[in-house]
């Protein structure tokens, strides 16, 4: 019965930006793609995938909110600049994003490397809340060193060296998929992704799991870390441990799935978000 009601459930989403967005490429070579009207709700992807992983969300979330959804540095249909990028670029993207189509502020949503953009962006800019999804946080010294061979991999080889790994990592074992649709359209953007801009994003990410360690004590507005049970690399401790030093933090573990979670589980992530956005206004610090 378990199975069926998942099956049914990502069966009911669609995985296509809905007909009525808009679309465009911003002055800096920025892609993005927005639907709805409301509050704004700024969708940030993670390494090797682009804006159309969040159709799930777009199309259940542009009912209620302004969704803007766009291609990080080098993925999807956005342009690679031509030098090493950091942490610091891909939120500069953001920023000069924001502030070309006038939106401000906003609630900031970031998966994976998209939840370092989004927390870096929240630090230092006004918004109506912060949500990290599946996000990394000091990972152990194994975790460090496994990440770090991933990336040498990837610049090494590309996306064919460790494909079947990273969809195995994110949805299970070939033998155990139960999202088939999700692991198909993930396959599907990691093969669309330029090999230079996969590789340089999975080198920014694997070595900036750190770099908010000393200053999630001033990130002021409400804040959501929220991860999955069965996600060994973006684990629920790191999403407590988060969350225990936000001053506005909470956190929500999604039982069952894994770091693809906003595939797997669309309805329920949107859900989580929404009730979020709705209540950031009512919640009070910690502190």
């Amino acid at each position: 019965v378990t199975k069926t009601i998942k099956i049914l459930e990502l069966n009911s989403a669609s995985f296509t930006l809905p007909s009525l967005s808009t679309s465009g490429s911003s002055s800096t070579g920025t892609s993005w793609s927005r639907c709805g009207s409301g509050q704004s709700v700024i969708l940030l992807h993670g390494v090797g995938m682009n804006k159309n992983v969040w159709a799930p969300q777009v199309n259940d979330l542009c009912e209620d909110f302004d969704v803007l959804v766009f291609d990080m540095w080098g993925h999807g249909e956005s342009v690679l600049p031509n030098r090493k990028l950091k942490l610091e670029d891909y939120t500069e993207q953001l920023i000069a994003l924001l502030d070309e189509l006038e939106i401000e502020p906003a609630h900031i949503v970031g998966h994976s490397m998209g939840a370092l953009i989004a927390i870096d962006y929240a630090l230092a800019h006004r918004c109506q809340s912060v949500s990290a999804l599946n996000a990394v946080f000091m990972r152990t010294p194994d975790q460090s060193a496994a990440v770090r061979d991933r990336a040498a991999q990837l610049s090494a080889g590309g996306v064919g060296v460790n494909l079947e790994e990273t969809l195995q990592r994110w949805f299970g074992a070939p033998s155990e998929l139960q999202y088939i649709e999700a692991a198909s359209l993930a396959r599907e953007l990691l093969l669309a992704v330029k090999p230079e801009g996969y590789a340089m994003a999975y080198e920014v990410f694997a070595s900036s799991d750190s770099v908010h360690a000393s200053h999630l004590g001033e990130l002021k507005v409400p804040s959501l870390f929220f991860t999955a049970d069965g996600d060994p690399n973006s684990t629920p401790a790191m999403s407590q441990a988060m969350a225990d030093l936000a001053p506005n933090g909470t956190v929500k573990v999604l039982t069952g799935h894994r770091h693809m979670m906003t595939l797997t589980a669309p309805a329920l992530v949107s859900e989580s978000l929404r009730t979020f956005f709705n209540s950031a206004p009512q919640l009070a610090l910690k502190q």
